[in-house]
């Protein structure tokens, strides 16, 4: 899969079958979307192309207007979402920089400037309420229009529904927000997961409840960094760990701002997601994870976030987390285990 920044690259096709949108979290309402997007590609012989947008255009408008409220919070991170569309198999992604000049372009103007001169769209294929242009003034009746009298095909896809409820990144993020990982699991038609490269912290975690046999074998974590990101989910969770061996390791995890650490903390304010794998892998040394990208799988929600008056509580604060992490653990391949029986029987 190919990735551009904007359009103006030599490399880009010069035609292609094109949907639009932000595709927060690549759900089952959007997967079923691009597979129809690239068997229209596959019968006009062109690339299936997504242009989506970074920042998110609601993030924008938030920063723009001074109402941080507005800003939706983040499913995916832009590395998670491109790894899905691929997944997916689109040939060519296209983010655009959401900024005042794309705000302000009218109707018109995107249609020629970007569909057409652009990005060469044969085929444009849009969501059931697709909006776009300044002040959101096109809508599916104006481009089909367009369509029709400058020669390319339109197409609308009606929701997508699953047991009667309708696939959509607002219900995935209720879902994530409040802790119901399995209806968002349902929704995404996978685990909810997140990924990045394993980065250098405080190293605090080590030296909390460290043995006195060795020092810094304590909580030691795996930390995954976010610039202004919001996340649709928070707290502390049951986890599997992806790529630090040829089998996923369980863990507890914290996903949020640790707001125990205080304001003066190096990553004070910033969403970190610090994971504890509850067997350390003996081959990959005290430091072997950092540099490594890791894939992280949220099973089950503990609690929130919680904020303890001392090094001392915030220690016991994370035994217990390992403990009940621990317990989910045995739950769960108990149940498998019985289900397995069942099955043999």
């Amino acid at each position: 899969m190919k990735v551009f920044r904007g359009f103006h690259h030599p490399g880009i096709a010069p035609a292609c079958a094109l949907t639009i949108g932000n595709f927060d979290g690549v759900h089952r309402g959007h997967q079923a979307m691009l597979a129809l997007l690239n068997n229209e590609a596959a019968h006009r012989g062109v690339p299936s192309c997504v242009m989506t947008f970074e920042p998110h255009p609601r993030d924008y408008f938030a920063g723009a207007l001074k109402k941080p409220e507005l800003a939706p919070a983040r499913i995916a991170t832009l590395r998670d979402k491109l790894t899905e569309l691929e997944r997916c198999g689109v040939q060519q992604v296209v983010v655009l920089p959401f900024d005042g000049r794309l705000a302000s372009q009218s109707p018109d103007a995107f249609i020629n400037d970007v569909l057409l001169r652009g990005l060469g769209a044969r085929y444009v294929l849009v969501g059931d309420d697709f909006r776009f242009g300044a002040k959101r003034a096109g809508d599916y009746a104006m481009l089909d229009a367009a369509g029709q009298a400058l020669g390319f095909d339109v197409a609308r896809m009606n929701s997508y529904e699953v047991h009667g409820l309708r696939v959509s990144s607002s219900a995935v993020r209720d879902a994530l927000g409040t802790g119901r990982l399995a209806d968002a699991a349902r929704l995404l038609g996978r685990p909810y997961c997140i990924s990045g490269h394993v980065v250098h912290g405080r190293k605090l975690g080590r030296d909390l409840g460290a043995s006195t046999q060795q020092a810094g074998d304590g909580f030691r974590t795996l930390n995954l960094r976010f610039s202004h990101w919001n996340p649709a989910a928070s707290g502390i969770f049951a986890v599997l760990v992806h790529g630090l061996g040829s089998a996923p390791l369980p863990g507890v995890a914290n996903l949020g701002i640790r707001p125990s650490l205080g304001p003066d903390d190096v990553n004070g304010g910033r969403v970190l997601l610090e994971t504890h794998c509850l067997q350390w892998p003996q081959t990959l040394g005290a430091d072997g994870g950092y540099g490594k990208i890791i894939r992280v799988e949220l099973l089950h929600k503990l609690h929130d976030e919680l904020k303890y008056d001392s090094l001392d509580a915030l220690t016991a604060g994370i035994a217990r987390d390992c403990d009940d992490a621990r317990a989910f653990f045995a739950s769960m391949h108990a149940e498998t285990h019985r289900q397995t029986t069942r099955d043999r029987i």
